[in-house]
């Protein structure tokens, strides 16, 4: 009886300590929580999206690292009493920790202002890029075809402005005959079939055959030349009446209507024109247009285009062969190989930029973390500051024992 009141009495008394003791060790952790929840609740009060982002991105981490400080701390004072042979170690830990803590903290901030001009130095680095980009490529863009037509033209060869000048030319001239040509030609044509011609078919074929005559009337001229250069009697004689022939066609098809279409106005001015002063004029008009096409361009231009239909090479009169191929200049070569040699530097500035931008949260979070170690291991895990994204990318190993021994 005795011996269970004695029992009943003890377990009384160690309810009451424990009890006291669970007591004690809440009143020291109880604050903490109403205290962190003030912290928190002063970081996150934004009344915008920007200011409730901006005071997240200064105070959020900061605050979060203070207040895993205030647990680690009081946590590690009420372990005190089961390390005693190591308390001056653990108290050394937890005011290196809070020393490191305060710095990361302040590199922390100086790390967002130094990324943030970094930042701007980038952009505005890349909006001069583009600029000159674009600069550079307008300017090329402009002095190219204009570079490659000086190099060309240094050098004997196809007269490539002439022949297409006579392309040109001979559209030009078959647009202006087709709408000349095409109320005559679609009566005529509604007239032989009777039915109404397709106005798209009729302009489109006409302006084909059209340019094939011309073109082919500056062809004509250039065999004549060539007749006469090597005094060929046969051929002079020949290419004279497919000349005569080819003018008659082109008077009397093309200029004629062409001056057709000015005889009211001739009629108005009290010039009447009879048969041949229509064809006189006609023929006038014709000489005329093609003596200054083909002395501006015609002479240049007719060879090169005889000569790309038949395959033929384009040969230019005193002109020495080439023995080997002209360099021809490339302007993409230079800045393919500016881009190449640019690869390693934006790597380089790659990586920087995630330094800059990684190592100043990460010094904080690990700075919070060495108060968990100090708690478990009585000493922090991490050496702070880091000295470069090395020390981050590196394999995390397992914590050395508090005895020193290294793990394996």
């Amino acid at each position: 009886m005795q011996d269970a009141v004695v029992n009943a009495a003890q377990t009384q008394q160690w309810s009451f300590i424990l009890s006291q003791l669970f007591a004690w060790v809440m009143a020291g952790l109880a604050w903490i929580v109403p205290f962190q929840s003030r912290i928190f609740g002063f970081v996150l009060q934004g009344e915008s999206f920007w200011s409730l982002a901006g005071l997240s991105v200064l105070l959020l981490l900061p605050a979060a690292v203070f207040v895993a400080a205030i647990w680690g701390t009081m946590v590690s004072l009420y372990t005190i009493p089961f390390r005693l042979g190591r308390s001056v170690t653990l108290l050394q830990s937890v005011a290196l920790a809070w020393w490191d803590a305060l710095r990361m903290v302040w590199f922390y901030w100086a790390g967002l202002v130094k990324f943030l001009i970094v930042l701007v130095g980038w952009v505005w680095g890349l909006l001069k890029l583009s600029v000159q980009l674009i600069i550079g490529t307008l300017k090329s863009a402009i002095t190219s075809p204009l570079a490659m037509l000086d190099a060309t033209s240094r050098r004997p060869g196809v007269p490539w402005p002439a022949f297409f000048l006579l392309i040109v030319w001979s559209a030009v001239e078959a647009t202006i005959f087709t709408f000349t040509l095409r109320p005559t030609m679609s009566e005529l044509l509604a007239d032989l079939t009777g039915y109404e011609v397709n106005g798209f078919a009729l302009i489109l074929i006409l302006w084909i055959f059209l340019a094939i005559i011309i073109a082919g009337s500056f062809a004509c001229i250039q065999v004549l030349n060539e007749a006469i250069k090597a005094r060929q009697t046969g051929n002079i004689v020949f290419m004279i009446m497919v000349e005569i022939a080819v003018a008659m066609f082109e008077v009397l098809f093309l200029y004629r209507e062409l001056v057709d279409a000015m005889t009211p106005w001739l009629a108005q001015q009290g010039i009447q024109l009879g048969v041949f002063g229509t064809i006189g004029l006609a023929f006038f008009g014709w000489v005329g247009v093609r003596g200054m096409t083909w002395f501006l361009f015609g002479r240049f231009g007719a060879p090169a285009l005889i000569g790309l239909l038949g395959r033929q090479a384009f040969a230019v009169e005193g002109s020495v062969p080439h023995s080997g191929s002209t360099a021809v200049p490339d302007y993409w070569k230079g800045p393919i190989s500016a881009l190449k040699a640019e690869r390693e530097w934006f790597r380089k500035e790659s990586r920087e930029l995630f330094e800059l931008a990684s190592l100043p949260v990460l010094q904080v979070v690990a700075s919070g973390m060495n108060f968990l170690f100090v708690v478990f291991t009585g000493r922090g895990h991490f050496t702070l500051p880091f000295k470069s994204i090395e020390d981050v990318l590196a394999a995390t190993h397992f914590p050395a024992r508090v005895s020193g021994e290294v793990a394996r």
